[in-house]
């Protein structure tokens, strides 16, 4: 379709900008792209996608160049700190129709996705300032130009220089969790999502393929350690499973706590907030990718239903069609959180019994249409 005169900046050019770039432009639209960092590669970090997103990647006409990429998930298999099984969930039943689950390293989806938007990036390009005009968006970048937009997404994730500036809200508030990252080569033999959950801890082993292992721990807390690798070690060294290989094989360990953005609204004038700027939450259920991936195509689909002189109308309809599915992440995120922090003598037994229905239960809503 020819393109669309909407002047349009999209700010971040991770998962979710580049995203919804590539969605932009599917439905006609030609948005800059920007980024406060220089290019470089990312950190090297696994990323598990459930069915949803894929069924967003076909949205966006991407399903072929990830599809050689990665590994695919057919089973999540949860077992106790001493590699016990608690209980699975059949992941090609849960998601029938929707799609397959898949691991990946994130650089790779990143590069697929940086191919898909079809624009350069213009990195090293901090937003400065910006004025939220009657019918636009006055912007002001660091090197001192501007430039005026007739919207402006922010998808600069959880600590969001947008959201700030538009006064949408404040920083992200903690949520809980130290979390561990790390992609392990020559470890043992691992073909499915394994989970090892401990007292206020767990472990996560999933194949990325090529003999890689993406590997996410996390444990109750704040405050991250010097020596990631040692802490592994040390509050993980009894665990069974494929834990001790595991951790035999660590080389570089990334470290962080999760965050969580809750907001009364995700947009002000005519600047919209997205993904992890409008509604991170802990990365207990794997959704983070999936959600900016799902609202990439809504807000398309939005904007391209509302045309190109009724911005706010669009802005408003994505809020209202996004709200209900990012609210129920959150709150089973939560609810998963809780569930294992349950002493394992109280939480092991439920889970023996009715854990793959319990953990199943938490995508319910995330099968029906987007």
């Amino acid at each position: 379709m020819g393109g669309s005169p909407l002047r349009i900046l999209v700010v971040g050019a991770g998962i979710a900008g580049l995203a919804v770039a590539r969605a932009l432009r599917m439905a006609g639209f030609r948005p800059d792209v920007t980024e406060r960092l220089p290019p470089g590669e990312n950190a090297e970090t696994g990323l598990y996608l459930p069915g949803n997103a894929a069924r967003a990647l076909r949205r966006l006409d991407l399903d072929g160049p990830v599809r050689p990429l990665g590994h695919v998930i057919h089973r999540q298999r949860f077992l106790d700190a001493a590699g016990t099984p608690l209980c699975e969930v059949d992941l090609d039943a849960l998601w029938a129709g929707v799609g397959e689950c898949r691991a990946l390293p994130r650089a790779e989806l990143h590069r697929v996705l940086l191919t898909g938007a079809g624009g350069a990036v213009r990195h090293g390009a901090e937003v400065r300032t910006l004025d939220l005009l009657p019918h636009s968006v006055g912007v002001t970048f660091a090197d001192g130009t501007a430039a005026e937009y007739d919207l402006v997404v922010g998808a600069d994730g959880p600590r969001s220089a947008i959201r700030a500036l538009a006064a949408l809200g404040g920083p992200p508030r903690p949520a809980g969790q130290v979390v561990y990252r790390a992609v392990v080569r020559d470890g043992p033999r691992v073909e499915e999502w394994t989970a090892l959950l401990g007292q206020r801890a767990g472990f996560l082993v999933v194949p990325l393929g090529a003999g890689r292992l993406h590997c996410y721990a996390d444990e109750a807390g704040a405050d991250v350690p010097a020596d990631p690798p040692a802490r592994l070690r040390e509050l993980f060294g009894g665990y069974g499973g494929p834990v001790p290989a595991v951790l035999e094989a660590l080389d570089r360990v990334h470290v962080g706590t999760t965050e969580e953005v809750e907001l009364g609204c995700w947009s002000r004038g005519r600047v919209l907030l997205v993904g992890d700027a409008a509604h991170a939450t802990a990365p207990t259920l794997s959704q983070g990718a999936a959600m900016a991936l799902e609202d990439a195509v809504v807000l398309a689909e939005s904007l391209r239903a509302a045309g190109s002189d009724d911005v706010p109308a669009a802005l408003a309809a994505y809020e209202s069609r996004r709200r209900p599915r990012t609210r129920w992440v959150r709150d089973r995120t939560r609810d998963r959180n809780r569930t294992r922090d349950v002493p394992p003598a109280l939480r092991d037994p439920l889970l023996r019994g009715r854990g793959g229905r319990i953990f199943g239960e938490h995508y319910r809503l995330l099968l029906g249409p987007l």
